[in-house]
Parts: structure tokens; C-alpha cells; sequence
């Protein structure tokens, strides 16, 4: 059973006319006959009966009629919605990103994507670095914003920017009143250690200056991790997003020596096809690295 049959069926029963249907639907008479009765044959019984003042449907007809308008309503309505989502006048689009990337870099970029594309639904999502893949790798969002490295056989991925580390401590504390520090500066300290990738960062840079970090306590939320760094608990080596919106108590310095690093960047599923909505908003970025 075909789409086509179904259309030609509903104008032959509006018009109640072979002659004139075919005439509407701009082929041939003997061919609409021919896929009326093919349709008939399908169905296991007739739809129509023929006359020389027209076409009147049976009882199977009357029947079938509703359903086969019914589902080319339907058909209209599924390529209607295609073309929403291909042209995004709709879809849905959902990015999973680390806190620093989603307080800070993040939002600025989907606004102006909501802007460009009003009818495409955001939902944002957030997690460490390995919670982000995990989304991403497991359908539960379409885009993830994390902490290089990635699997380059799981994902496709492009470098965003990199980000330098800083310094948090409280602003009472007896190196507050400098600009800058290295590393080796903070060996007595103890430290406030944020979780995920960068915590790894940070204390393989303090072993690389030659000291085990001792660490007094830890967080996976960026703001607690900063109240315990205003309340004189340690003090924190963040990435620079993580400490671009100022807060009462602490005092952000740069790190002179050694200069730490790292490369944030975006990933998809290599295995599947994405949507418009998704293949627009990559558009946003490309595979060139910045610094932050």
C-alpha cells in the first residue's frame, strides 16, 4: 500500500468521479483506475463501485475512507516535522559541558545560537571531564565540553582554547599582597583541591616542582571550593574560568613558574548520525586552538 494510492483513493471519493479525479489529480484516467484497483487488491475487497453517473463507495470504503485520510494527515504531519528540524525551526539540542566551561564560556555561545535558531529547544548538562564522555558517548547529549585528552577512536573532537591555571587563597593570607607566584612558593601550604581532570593537573605540576601537595579537603563544586578557600582551608590552583567571577575572601594571583596549562575542546559520538540542530551549533567553533 503506497501513500500515492491512499491520495488517489480520498480524491475519487470526494469527487465521486473517476473522470474527474483523475482530471484533479492530473494523470491519466486508466491509470488512476488501474491503482484503485491495485489498492482494492491489497485490501481484499472492493472500495468503490462504478457507474456511468460515477463512483459510489462501498460499506468497506465508507469505512476505510477516515483511515486512509487519517494517515495521510499523519505523513503530512511527519514531513512538516522534517522540515522543521532540517530548516531549525525546530529540534532539540542538548550540551553537557564541565562547570567552568558552563558558568563561564558556555552560555554566551548558546545564547547566540538561541538567537539565530529561536525554534531549537538547549537543555545543558553538567559534570566532570570523564561524567561529560560518559553523556555523550552514552546518547544522553549530542555535544560535550571537557578537558582534554579525549579517545579520538569514541569521539570526533576539536581543541577550543587553552587555559591557564591561578592561584586561589584567602584574602587574609600572607602572600595575598603579591601579583604572582611559582609554584614551589606554596610547598608549605595546604591545598583546596577542586576534582576531575584539573585536580589531576594540579597535583602533577606540584610534584613536578618537587613537593607532595598536602591536602586539606576537596570538592566537585566550584563554588564550595571557593568558600573553603575564602575561609583560610588551603589554598586552590584552579583553571582561570574557574575563578573569573570575583567572590568575597578570595584573592586570585597568577602562577609565574612553572606556566600551567590545559586544553579544553568539544566532542561528539563518531558512531551515528547528528541532527541540523547539532551540526549547526558545531558551526560555532572551529579546530583552532586560543588562549584563555
Amino acid at each position: 500500500m503506497e501513500l500515492y494510492q491512499l491520495r488517489y483513493f480520498v480524491e475519487a471519493a470526494a469527487e465521486g468521479n473517476i473522470t474527474r479525479a483523475a482530471r484533479r489529480l492530473n494523470i491519466a484516467q486508466p491509470a488512476l483506475s488501474q491503482q484503485l484497483r491495485r489498492l482494492e487488491e491489497e485490501l481484499g475487497g472492493a472500495l468503490m463501485i462504478r457507474g456511468r453517473r460515477g463512483a459510489r463507495l462501498t460499506a468497506a470504503g465508507e469505512s476505510f475512507l477516515p483511515r486512509a485520510r487519517a494517515v495521510l494527515e499523519a505523513a503530512e504531519s511527519a514531513r512538516a516535522a522534517f522540515a522543521d528540524v532540517a530548516q531549525l525551526r525546530a529540534g532539540r539540542l542538548v550540551a553537557a559541558a564541565i562547570p567552568a566551561m558552563s558558568g563561564g564560556w558556555l552560555p554566551d555561545r548558546l545564547r547566540r545560537f538561541r538567537s539565530s535558531h529561536p525554534g531549537v529547544e538547549i537543555r545543558l548538562l553538567e559534570g566532570r571531564s570523564i561524567e561529560v564522555a560518559e553523556m555523550v558517548e552514552q546518547g544522553r547529549a549530542d555535544v560535550g565540553f571537557l578537558q582534554f585528552p579525549v579517545d579520538v577512536e569514541r569521539f570526533e573532537s576539536g581543541s577550543l582554547l587553552e587555559e591557564r591555571f591561578k592561584i586561589a587563597l584567602a584574602s587574609s593570607h600572607r602572600l595575598a599582597g603579591r601579583k604572582s607566584l611559582r609554584l614551589p612558593d606554596l610547598e608549605a601550604e595546604s591545598f583546596v583541591v577542586y576534582k576531575g581532570r584539573a585536580r589531576e593537573t594540579a597535583l602533577d605540576a606540584c610534584r613536578q616542582a618537587g613537593f607532595e601537595p598536602r591536602i586539606a579537603c576537596e570538592s566537585g563544586e566550584l563554588e564550595t571550593v571557593r568558600a573553603l578557600v575564602a575561609a583560610g582551608l588551603g589554598v586552590a590552583l584552579l583553571p582561570a574560568m574557574a575563578v573569573s567571577w570575583p567572590r568575597e575572601g578570595v584573592k586570585v594571583l597568577n602562577l609565574k613558574e612553572p606556566s600551567l596549562k590545559r586544553t579544553l575542546g568539544w566532542i561528539r559520538r563518531r558512531k551515528g548520525g547528528s541532527s541540523a540542530a547539532v551540526d549547526a551549533f558545531m558551526r560555532f567553533f572551529d579546530s583552532g586552538t586560543r588562549s584563555a
